[in-house]
């Protein structure tokens, strides 16, 4: 167990806490809940940074660490959406994204024995996330501005999945 490892862990932890401070029946309850958000997302840039500048990648930190975000998002977009804010069509195309990468991980694990790295349109697709559902934690905006927004952000993760899904076909079709 590693640095970066132990903030992927960590951060698997913050998630039901997200979801704890959501609902707190407090006014400021969204304002904690953002802070939970943004404590999530900078572990994720720091073990991403001290993973890669430390040479500390691990095959563990590799499942951790997109585990841990795909939870903690998939909780704070379910959250938006119990509260009525975003539709529900908008938790059920993420999790079908998510639950399709899963599978092709899994499918490529056993293949080769390895799972191809993050890219650009990946690290993208996670930050627009994070800026628009902090956005809809934080604010009272409009249901179509809302709606809008994470059309947006759903549009950059299938473009991720499809750029990925191009990636580990390649890969499988490298491998002897």
């Amino acid at each position: 167990m590693n640095l970066p490892n132990t903030l992927s862990l960590i951060r698997l932890c913050l998630v039901p806490v997200f979801a704890w401070a959501y609902f707190l029946p407090q006014p400021n309850a969204h304002l904690w809940a953002a802070l939970v958000y943004a404590a999530a997302f900078v572990t994720d840039i720091a073990d991403g940074y001290i993973a890669r500048r430390f040479d500390l990648v691990t095959k563990l930190g590799r499942i951790l660490d997109p585990l841990a975000d795909k939870l903690m998002t998939l909780t704070v977009i379910t959250c938006v959406t119990a509260d009525g804010i975003l539709p529900i069509w908008a938790v059920v195309v993420f999790f079908c994204k998510e639950a399709a990468m899963g599978l092709g991980g899994l499918y490529l694990y056993r293949q080769i024995k390895d799972m191809p790295p993050s890219n650009w349109l990946g690290k993208t697709s996670t930050g627009v996330f994070f800026v628009v559902l902090g956005i809809l934690v934080l604010f009272p905006i409009s249901r179509p501005w809302a709606t809008g927004l994470i059309t947006l952000a759903l549009a950059l993760a299938v473009g991720a999945l499809l750029r990925y899904a191009v990636q580990c076909f390649h890969l499988v079709k490298e491998t002897p």
